[in-house]
């Protein structure tokens, strides 16, 4: 429970809370700012250009011009959507990216009137539940801007942006449940303190990494991020789920993105990376937390950022194998492999010897049905090679062959092995 509340409400408790909600939002619109210019020049750099370079100080301003701009355009909507359905989509988006950012921990504690304050926006008992509740209703925003628009393109980019982020959703939520065992709590400050005696003690190391890679590459699906970004496949789909969308309506969509890339650098940071657990010093001994918090997250977003330059888009059947037949199988079973470990030796042995026997049962399984899938589409028995043999010598090149050499190929004496 937030610390805040333990001796009751008052005007001070209520003061600090909205300061505490200005803030937060502020520093979350102010970093979406910051990353989609961080964005631009890093990329830029990456492929030899120079970026955004004349609006402010290194073109830091760019993307508020942009941002005016988007804001005084024209907002058009297309004659046959569903208006009231088309203006809400953007908002569903953009809003859980936003209440996501409540519930991390970007520092420590402080002492603000004599009441004792955590730097979050809320600490609820079930803060990591409300992480996985808003990042599922961020998918309606996705398919509702679809299918409002009208048009089949968009509907076409919702479905997969809804299939590809239910997929791996799954994924997600079973590493989750592996740093709750870990843990034994659902509140993200609680997941914090679990991880601050030692950076030995970090998630990342305690669970053997595996979750961690799970979870990052399941995260960066849930944000259409390349090479995952097959809702907004430009050569197939012109524009994914938002191409009917102008002004400021598209510029939400575009803040909900970069808003919840910078939303999940920091839910991967407190779950796997101890949040902003660090060494400090004592002379303003609550900025360090904040400032390790930050350098974690940063590295993070140079790590999306760097991922987006360098990997090519997946295709779709690639994209959904890799979250049903890999990532799921794989996370359920390190949960239970962890699940295990905590309770005892010998459940943690029974389980991996469980665990590598129905694997190399379901190996086997696969391996049959391709050999007979690959037999019914064959015209002979598995295991005869087709062979055809060479034409006998002719005394004119130039002709073609003659009748008995024809017949003799379609003899069954020269055909099989």
């Amino acid at each position: 429970m937030d610390q805040l509340f333990a001796h009751g409400v008052g005007l001070a408790v209520i003061l600090i809370v909205v300061v505490k909600v200005v803030v937060g939002f502020a520093a979350l619109l102010g970093s979406v700012t910051m990353m989609i210019w961080f964005e631009r020049k890093v990329i830029s750099d990456m492929q030899n250009r120079i970026g955004p370079n004349r609006a402010g100080p290194f073109g830091t301003l760019q993307t508020l011009a942009d941002g005016i701009k988007l804001f005084f355009k024209e907002d058009l909507i297309p004659a046959r959507a569903d208006r009231f359905v088309f203006r809400l989509a953007p908002f569903l988006a953009l809003v859980p990216a936003l209440l996501i950012f409540t519930v991390v921990p970007i520092g420590g504690v402080v002492t603000i009137a004599h009441h004792t304050v955590e730097l979050q926006v809320a600490d609820p008992p079930i803060g990591i539940l409300v992480v996985l509740a808003f990042s599922s209703i961020a998918v309606y925003g996705t398919m509702l801007a679809g299918w409002s628009s009208g048009s089949k393109y968009p509907l076409l980019g919702s479905v997969r942006a809804s299939a590809q982020m239910i997929s791996y959703e799954a994924a997600m939520g079973l590493t989750v449940v592996t740093v709750i065992l870990e843990a034994h709590s659902l509140s993200t400050r609680a997941i914090v303190d679990s991880q601050a005696t030692a950076w030995w003690h970090w998630n990342v190391l305690r669970l053997g990494v595996v979750p961690f890679v799970i979870f990052f590459i399941a995260a960066t699906a849930e944000l259409n991020r390349p090479p995952f970004d097959l809702a907004e496949g430009e050569s197939e789909l012109g524009g994914g789920f938002h191409p009917e969308y102008s002004s400021i309506r598209f510029a939400l969509f575009y803040m909900a993105e970069f808003g919840n890339t910078i939303t999940y650098s920091a839910i991967v940071v407190t779950l796997f990376f101890g949040g902003p657990d660090g060494p400090g010093f004592h002379f303003v001994h609550w900025l360090w937390p904040i400032l390790w918090f930050l350098g974690k997250t940063g590295a993070f977003l140079y790590v999306q950022v760097w991922i987006r330059a360098a990997l090519p888009r997946l295709r779709y059947d690639q994209l959904m194998d890799l979250g049903w037949k890999w990532l799921i199988p794989l996370s359920l079973a390190w949960m239970l492999v962890v699940a295990g470990a905590i309770e005892s030796l010998g459940w943690l042995f029974g389980i991996i010897g469980g665990c590598a026997l129905l694997a190399l049962v379901l190996w086997r399984a696969v391996v049959v049905s391709r050999e007979r899938r690959s037999a019914r589409g064959s015209l002979l028995p598995p295991g005869r090679p087709f062979r055809v043999e060479a034409l006998p010598p002719r005394a004119d090149a130039g002709s073609s062959a003659s009748a008995s050499d024809l017949r003799s190929l379609e003899s069954p004496g020269k055909v099989g092995g």
